[in-house]
């Protein structure tokens, strides 16, 4: 998500290029995207000068949503799950620590809920034009005459 906050704006990025800058299985990638794309956190283009990009700007995305889409509930015990359909613990009305996990639960989902995907990336780490043709000489990927310079391919 990092990636796509740093390209937004300048067109699709190719799963290929974020995994070599992120040191990561490109096979990785593709199930990740799978549960952002369900959230509607990325949207994918096909073809040639296809990718992923963000759905909204990076001010606009909640981390806490983002993780959520990845990992699901936050839950530090599963009887505290921040998801309203999962059924409680038998224990919680009298268990003697179910009101600490509570807490931790809250202060865990107050941070990632107060913080976008802009904190992780302030502007001036975005990537330029003149960036993304320097990206793509270092992974291998140049653009190929005729293409635009914004987007990156598989």
């Amino acid at each position: 998500m990092a990636q796509l906050a740093r390209r937004y704006g300048s067109g699709p990025a190719s799963l290929t290029e974020i995994a070599a800058q992120e040191d990561l299985p490109r096979a990785y990638l593709e199930q990740l995207v799978i549960s952002l794309r369900d959230a509607e956190l990325v949207h994918s283009t096909r073809g040639a000068h296809g990718g992923y990009e963000l759905t909204r700007a990076p001010e606009q995305m909640i981390m806490g949503d983002v993780l959520r889409a990845l990992e699901g509930p936050i839950a530090p015990m599963i009887c505290v799950t921040d998801d309203p359909s999962h059924l409680t613990c038998e224990r919680s009305g009298h268990c003697t620590v179910n009101f600490m996990w509570v807490r931790v639960r809250d202060a865990i989902a107050g941070a990632l809920d107060s913080m976008t995907l802009a904190d992780l990336v302030p502007p001036l780490a975005r990537v330029g034009p003149a960036d993304l043709a320097a990206l793509r000489a270092r992974t291998g990927n140049p653009p190929s005459s005729g293409t635009n310079p914004l987007t990156l391919a598989d």
